[in-house]
């Protein structure tokens, strides 16, 4: 790795701002001192088109930035932004129908519209690729190993010992463990953590000048995300190289990037050093994603921002700004013609709006601009750990009592003669209760046994071992009328609208049916009043699920839902599908629900600020087993067991200088397999507080397995040091 490029790394802080929409270069950061480095990748008036003439798709519009060595630029907006579509040009990777002008060079060589062998030549060696899903980016056929060596040898004159070699190293150095051994595994072997690291290696593999990042960690867990975004620096460090990091998540870029350009409708509307643009935006836009955040260290008592529709079609933009018709401070000049990108503020910092003066000198937060406010009504108190004395709740029923549920699988082998092998210990003894009018937080790592709950409770069956208790009713001892008497009374909202919607029923009539089902003569009149419930209009009634956005479907999952007034419903990651702009009014809109009619939730769901937002109480799980429950605030400011402690530094936070100063807990290694779960505690195999305890008391974690133990008013732990755990 050549010094010059480690020490372009090193000095980092003080370079120019790259350039704006049309390639035009953008003012250095206030305070900083010029650097000589050039760019080393710079994107000027890139467009690209699919199809010709009235109905020309154009994904991306006057597209333009620079990222010089040893400099991060996050690239951020919602689904159909151009995000991808523009890093898929830069690398000469589009299809051949894709009409792309502009300006792409690399090192000061122009790169648009070279032919394949040039293209090929620089891909992998000076510009690398990092690809959303790693599963599809590796051959299922080779092993891990021979691909990154194959990587190596394509753009270095060496022998295939040495690649190998090469290999090995590069594995180790992105933290794979047993390196050498895992060398010779196939993809489908590594998880999905490892299999990112190791499309990392691949990226890193010839030291390239520029990484393009596409939503590298959009399908990981946090955990798994921090781990891989600790493996990015790593890589960085090591080649000293720019990297542009495609993602949807605010959160990354603000601990991660240097500068954000954050694209609508094919084109930048705000750029500049991430700073600026998080503490000083000037774009309603970017307020608006911003705001639309639920953050970790903030509860319900702050309401997201929700922005209201959806982004235009990119075959039919409105004239003038294509935000306007989205927009909550448009005037009339704002339909009459596109705005440029102007200088806003400091050196270095553009918007693509009429308003930003205003902005500025107003001082309007997120909250002001979209008319957000807090949502009336008092919410209802928690309680303490399930099993324990009254909780102070005034008396509310308990609408679900979950109590040792075990749910195990049975591992077989064989094709023809069938054999047991072992045992899937899904869910192994999971103990919680909800009360009226509460919502409990279901929350842990994917493979942690939180769907397999979910699905027990629902089933409305006797358990394989322990106990559901559905609002007072023993599922064990339900007859057909009592299922179909609950089921009235308990419903679910799933995680993908689309694929729980029939998409050959309107929408009057998939609210209907559950009203037809149970007997209701009042079906228009109800149907009309749950469209006007979730904030749609009773003319959406005619129309079919396809024809409305991700957020309206959800909408239209949770007015069906509520068809029946149900006292409890269970939300099954009804967000996760979702961008974060309209998320958050479909979070608002439950949080309304919830209070106004006095609903009881469970949620499961993989975000931890999502659960922050909106659950009274929470319960971790891991390997099966819950590992901390409590009242939502204690759990998340004072966390006791060192699992809840790691996953709550892994989740980023939308705050530069917040993220800049938090200490991560990063976990060594993947869930441990649930067909042969650790002896005793079950996270000693990844817990950071087991690896600083002498070998004498570590022998209690070995052999002893914790239970959920009462550590203060509403929080347990099942951790034998927790007190130990929640003092650091």
């Amino acid at each position: 790795m050549t010094s010059e490029r480690t020490a372009d790394a090193r000095s980092r802080s003080g370079r120019t701002g790259g350039r704006g929409a049309g390639g035009d270069p953008l003012p250095l950061r206030a305070g900083s001192d010029p650097v000589p480095a050039d760019p080393v990748l710079e994107v000027r008036d890139l467009d690209v088109t699919f199809g010709l003439g009235p109905g020309a798709v154009r994904a991306v519009r006057g597209m333009g930035y620079a990222v010089r060595p040893g400099e991060v630029l996050g690239i951020v907006g919602e689904s159909g932004s151009g995000k991808s579509v523009t890093s898929l040009a830069v690398m000469g990777l589009l299809p051949p129908h894709a009409h792309v002008t502009g300006s792409v060079r690399l090192r000061g060589q122009e790169i648009l519209g070279a032919p394949d062998r040039t293209l090929t030549a620089f891909r992998g060696k000076t510009v690398s690729m990092v690809f959303q899903d790693p599963l599809s980016a590796l051959t299922p056929v080779y092993r891990v190993g021979d691909q990154i060596a194959e990587a190596v040898r394509v753009h270095q004159r060496i022998g295939p010992a040495q690649a190998a070699r090469r290999a090995v190293e590069l594995l180790d150095l992105v933290g794979i463990p047993n390196a050498a051994q895992r060398a010779r595994a196939f993809p489908h072997e590594f998880s999905g953590g490892m299999r990112q690291r190791a499309v990392i290696a691949m990226a890193i593999a010839n030291d390239p000048d520029v990484i393009l990042c596409d939503e590298p960690t959009t399908a990981l867990d946090v955990t798994v995300q921090a781990q891989v975004l600790e493996v990015l620096k790593t890589a960085q460090r090591e080649t000293g190289a720019a990297i542009v990091v495609i993602t949807h998540d605010l959160g990354v870029v603000a601990g991660f990037a240097d500068r954000v350009l954050v694209m609508y409708a094919g084109r930048p509307v705000e750029v500049g050093p991430v700073d600026e643009v998080y503490y000083r935006t000037r774009m309603p836009y970017t307020m608006g994603l911003l705001g639309s955040i639920p953050r970790l260290d903030r509860g319900r008592e702050q309401p997201l921002v929700p922005i209201e529709g959806s982004p235009p079609s990119p075959a039919a933009l409105p004239p003038g700004c294509p935000f306007e018709p989205r927009c909550p401070i448009a005037v009339p000049a704002c339909a009459e013609s596109e705005p440029e990108p102007v200088r806003v503020g400091s050196p270095g910092h553009l918007a693509a709006c009429i308003r930003s003066g205003e902005i500025e000198a107003e001082g309007w937060s997120p909250a002001q601009i979209y008319g957000v406010r807090a949502i009336a009504g008092e919410v209802p108190g928690p309680g303490p750990v399930v099993g324990e004395s009254p909780r102070p709740d005034g008396g509310r029923e308990v609408v679900l009592a979950v109590e040792g549920l075990v749910k195990h699988y049975p591992l077989v082998r064989g094709r023809f003669l069938r054999r047991r092998v072992g045992t899937v210990r899904a869910v192994d003894g999971v103990s919680f209760d909800i009360r009226e009018g509460e919502t409990l937080g279901l929350v842990g790592e994917s493979g942690c046994g939180k769907t397999t709950t979910l699905m027990e409770i629902l089933e409305l069956a006797a358990p394989q071992s322990g106990g559901i208790t559905v609002l007072g009713r023993d599922t064990s001892q339900m007859s057909a009328r009592d299922r179909m008497a609950v089921r009235r009374d308990m419903q679910v909202v799933f995680q993908d609208p689309l694929a729980s919607l029939d998409p050959r029923m309107t929408v009057y009539d998939i609210l209907a049916e559950p009203l037809r089902t149970h007997g209701s003569r009042e079906v228009g009149p109800r149907v009309r009043e749950l469209l006007g419930m979730v904030g749609l209009e009773a003319g959406h009634a005619a129309r079919y699920p396809q024809d409305f956005s991700g957020g309206q479907r959800q909408r239209i999952g949770i007015a069906r839902a509520l068809a029946l007034e149900p006292r409890l419903v269970v939300l099954d990651e009804p967000v996760s599908a979702l961008d974060v702009s309209i998320q958050a009014g479909v979070l608002n809109l439950l949080e309304e629900l919830r209070t106004r009619l006095g609903l009881s939730y469970l949620l499961v769901a993989h975000d931890l600020a999502v659960v922050r937002h909106i659950a009274d109480r929470v319960a971790v799980m891991y390997l099966g087993r819950i590992a901390e429950i409590g009242q939502a605030g204690r759990v998340y400011d004072a966390p006791m067991h060192p699992y809840t402690r790691a996953l709550l530094s892994a989740v980023p936070l939308p705050d530069p200088a917040m993220e800049r100063s938090r200490r991560r807990i990063l976990l060594e290694g993947d869930l441990p397999n649930p067909a042969d779960p650790p002896s005793g505690c079950r996270f000693r195999t990844r817990c950071p507080l087991f690896r600083s305890l002498d070998e004498t008391v570590r022998r209690r974690c070995v052999e002893e397995e914790p239970q959920v133990r009462r550590l203060g008013d509403d929080h347990g732990a099942s951790c034998h040091f927790a007190e130990r755990s929640g003092a650091g």
